[in-house]
C-alpha cells in the first residue's frame, strides 16, 4: 500500500494490522470505495481507493478518446479532495499535496501520469494490444493520496462526502480512521453521506 510517510508511521503506531486490512483490486466491491485517514498534529493524510466502476462508470482499460477523456477528468476530480470530502471550515484546512491515479489489476502500477503519454503515439496494433490485456484484467482502480494541514484539526466534527455527488456509481465508503484515541471503522453511504467525527478527539 502507497501510502504518505506519516500516515504509514501512524499506521505502525496505531494498529499493525491496519495496512493488511486494505482492499485489493481483485477483491473490490462495486458500489465500494475505500478511504484511510490518519490525523498527525495539524496534519492529515488520507488516502482513497475506488474500483473504476464507481467513478467513471466502466473498468477496462481506455479504448476510446472518451474514455481517455472520462479517466482524465476523473483524476483532475480526485485530485481536489476537499471538493470531494468537505471538512468543518472551522478547522481551516488546505491542500499541501494531493495525487491521483488509475491503478490496474494486471501492473498495479499507478497510471495518472501516463494518460497524455497514452494519447499520442498509439497505433493500431497497440491499441489490440491493450483490450486484450484489458480483458485479462478485469478491474482497474483509481488510487488518490493527500496531505492537508489545518489551523485546528480538533475542530473536524465532520466530513461530508460530496464524492457521492460527484461519481454517481458510487454508494459505500469504508472508512478507516486513525486519531490520538486509537483506530475506528466507519461506513459512509450515499444516503447518509455525512461521517460524524464528534468525540473523536
Amino acid at each position: 500500500m502507497k501510502l504518505l510517510p506519516f500516515l504509514a508511521l501512524s499506521v505502525a503506531v496505531a494498529t499493525p494490522a491496519f495496512a493488511q486490512e486494505t482492499r485489493q483490486l481483485d477483491s473490490h466491491e462495486h458500489g465500494v470505495g475505500q478511504l484511510d485517514i490518519a490525523f498527525d498534529g495539524t496534519k492529515i493524510a488520507m488516502e482513497l481507493h475506488a474500483p473504476g466502476a464507481d467513478i467513471v462508470g466502466f473498468e477496462y482499460a481506455a479504448e476510446s478518446s472518451e474514455d481517455r477523456a472520462a479517466i482524465d477528468a476523473a483524476v483532475a476530480m480526485l485530485a481536489k479532495p476537499l471538493d470531494l470530502f468537505v471538512l468543518t471550515d472551522a478547522a481551516g484546512c488546505s491542500v499541501v499535496k494531493a495525487s491521483a491515479g488509475l491503478e490496474s489489476e494486471e501492473s498495479h502500477d499507478d497510471h495518472g501520469d501516463e494518460h497524455a503519454d497514452e494519447e499520442d503515439g498509439h497505433d493500431d496494433h497497440d491499441e489490440e494490444d491493450h483490450e486484450e490485456h484489458a480483458s485479462e484484467a478485469g478491474h482497474t482502480e483509481f488510487h488518490a493520496e493527500y496531505l492537508l494541514t489545518c489551523a485546528d484539526p480538533t475542530a473536524v466534527t465532520e466530513i461530508t462526502f460530496a464524492y457521492f455527488e460527484t461519481f454517481p456509481n458510487a454508494l459505500e465508503v469504508e472508512v478507516q480512521l486513525i486519531s490520538d484515541t486509537g483506530a475506528t471503522s466507519f461506513e459512509v453511504e450515499r444516503a447518509a453521506p455525512t461521517l460524524d467525527l464528534r468525540g473523536m478527539f
